[in-house]
């Protein structure tokens, strides 16, 4: 005899999206670094809360795991939807779609962490996170293509770039459109404009390198006694 599974209730997927967005609302890099005794990461280098951000403090074991806890952020959400889904009830269709936007909703909770004052990061790793559990060849070729920009430009924001322009060609092209492909859209298009200045600086030689330290704060200048007139 066939078991009957489940059906879900119609709020679960809106409440799996919800709870993702308030996971990807974790600015890990502030967290980490408080919790390191570290200055924050908002006040000095880009002061972008990342973990290429976190390094330019010269704690490599802080950008570190700032880089995992960013990515896992955005992985467990995706995960957790696509092996509790079926036995929760949720049809395949449902299931695929509440997975991308549960993706792009940790993504966002990045950009914009309700936890932070709505000031969060560019969201690269959190996005290979997505990426990596949405569909795992998809996020190791883009993966791949970050770590070749950056091996031979030192360059994480040019990096960052390519791999975000990439991601969704390799998806619509060796894979298929969908939800999943319209979420890795947004996100891409999302990653382009979050960097920005940095194009701006690229194109200007003045974007800083991989592993680069932060510029120490200048010291104030003490003023000039003003003359007396005679």
């Amino acid at each position: 005899m066939t078991p009957v599974l489940p059906t879900a209730p119609a709020w679960l997927p809106w409440a799996a999206v919800f709870a993702s967005y308030l996971i990807g609302s974790l600015s890990f890099a502030v967290i980490v670094s408080r919790a390191m005794g570290l200055t924050d990461p908002r006040s000095y280098g880009s002061g972008n809360p990342g973990a290429t951000n976190v390094l330019r403090s010269g704690r490599r074991s802080a950008a570190v795991l700032t880089l995992m806890l960013d990515a896992l952020k955005g992985y467990l959400p995706v995960f957790a939807v696509l092996v509790f889904a079926p036995r929760l009830g949720l049809a395949p269709g449902v299931a695929e779609t509440t997975a991308a936007a549960a993706g792009l909703a940790a993504f966002l909770g990045h950009l914009w962490p309700v936890f932070f004052r709505f000031q969060g990061g560019k969201g690269v790793a959190t996005a290979a996170g997505v990426l990596l559990a949405l569909n795992p060849w998809l996020g190791l070729a883009t993966l791949a293509s970050w770590l070749l920009v950056a091996f031979f430009f030192r360059y994480s924001s040019l990096a960052s770039i390519v791999a975000a322009v990439f991601a969704p060609f390799y998806q619509l092209l060796i894979w298929e459109a969908g939800w999943t492909a319209a979420a890795i859209v947004v996100m891409s298009l999302l990653l382009v404009w979050k960097h920005a200045a940095n194009i701006n600086k690229l194109l200007a030689g003045t974007e800083s390198r991989l592993g680069q330290k932060a510029a120490p704060p200048a010291a104030a200048t003490p003023a000039k006694p003003r003359e007396r007139q005679p």
